[in-house]
């Protein structure tokens, strides 16, 4: 997916908590490192550019795509590895929906619904996809999250409610 093959240094993606975000960058930025650690809870060492280089589709052009850590996704604007470690913004981000995680949104980078889903087969284990959403609540990426939770279409224009709760509710 997302113009990454499908080998051992792919399989994380979307199989965990953390790493539920699609990325594409430009060259020059792939083998950043978050040397300065600049994304809180990444390592300084954090060089992803020979696994981008070998895993991207390179038919589909320079640069690269990568599944990259969400973590710092719910504060604006967003700090996770994405955009502070690639400078980039995400294709999508998936997100699981509470309460019972058995349904997940892909968000744009705005937090604006794309597609929602609800898996068959086996899944992620469910303190992943609690996990998951635990990353991004309170931030814009989980209003849409919330809404297919409670069977809510997503807001207008990725309109965030006054609460989580609130979503939650319906109201």
């Amino acid at each position: 997916a997302g113009g990454l093959k499908e080998d051992y240094s792919t399989s994380h993606a979307f199989n965990d908590d953390n790493h539920c975000d699609l990325t594409t960058m430009l060259p020059e930025v792939s083998y950043n490192s978050n040397s300065d650690g600049a994304v809180a809870q990444i390592s300084r060492r954090n060089q992803l550019g020979p696994h981008i280089s070998k895993a991207s589709l390179p038919e589909l052009g320079a640069g690269g795509s990568w599944s990259t850590c969400t973590n710092g996704a719910h504060l604006t604007p967003p700090s996770d590895v994405a955009h502070v470690q690639f400078a980039s913004r995400i294709a999508f981000k998936l997100v699981w929906a509470p309460p019972d995680f058995s349904t997940f949104v892909l968000v744009d980078d705005e937090g604006r619904e794309l597609k929602r889903g609800r898996p068959t087969g086996k899944l992620p284990p469910l303190y992943a996809r609690q996990g998951n959403y635990e990353l991004v609540r309170g931030g814009k990426y989980a209003v849409a999250a919330e809404a297919a939770g409670a069977g809510k279409p997503a807001p207008a224009n990725g309109e965030a409610c006054a609460a989580a709760e609130d979503c939650l509710a319906g109201a």
